[in-house]
């Protein structure tokens, strides 16, 4: 993502951003007890409910998520590697093989238009596959494999059911504070996961 967190923006937390973003983090985020366990705070468990929960059994996504997972589960480390740079090379070129595929899809088109129904405080979703790869993103990402990220490290990683919410980040693309949550994609049918999905808020319009 295009994003850095405000400590690594600005040093440290300070003035009136610091404290923004301590305000912030204190509403979207409650550590709970545990190592490295985590308690989704109400106001993003209702974004979840809303805008996430009804695309995880979509038939369209489930499906490209499945069909992708058959074609990456032989890719080694030199392949993503190697898709990865292409994605990153492709960023702002003319020709983008790579990143069409994911750019120009229905489950694409699917993403966008719960962006769009969100009134902002969605600003981007993407589907990961088993491997960690991109299946379909709402906005261009920076990066094609999110396989060595929490987001999918501590959803797809941890199992069925599994959900995470980074840190709050200052996205300096458009200016605001914004987190990630991420969760769990399973089949419907068995129950297995199969990927993981993740959605961009606007920190500053949650409740």
């Amino acid at each position: 993502m295009f994003f850095r967190t405000v400590s690594a923006w600005c040093g440290h937390p300070v003035g009136a951003q610091g404290a923004a973003l301590h305000l912030v983090s204190a509403l979207l985020l409650i550590p709970a007890s545990g190592a490295g366990a985590e308690q989704i705070a109400p106001p993003l468990l209702a974004v979840v409910t809303q805008y996430v929960t009804p695309l995880m059994e979509d038939p369209a996504l489930v499906a490209a998520v499945r069909d992708q997972n058959a074609v990456t589960a032989g890719y080694d480390d030199a392949k993503i590697a190697e898709l990865d740079a292409r994605w990153m090379s492709e960023i702002g070129a003319s020709e983008i093989p790579t990143i069409a595929p994911v750019w120009e899809n229905p489950v694409a088109d699917l993403l966008r238009a719960q962006v769009t129904a969100s009134g902002g405080l969605i600003r981007e979703m993407f589907v990961m596959d088993a491997r960690g790869l991109n299946v379909a993103v709402s906005n261009l990402t920076s990066d094609y494999w999110q396989g060595d990220e929490d987001k999918f490290l501590q959803t797809y990683g941890r199992g069925a059911g599994a959900m995470h919410a980074g840190a709050v980040d200052f996205d300096e693309s458009s200016q605001i504070y914004m987190q990630q949550i991420s969760v769990t994609l399973s089949d419907p049918q068995s129950g297995a996961p199969i990927g993981a999905l993740t959605v961009g808020l606007d920190a500053e319009m949650l409740p």
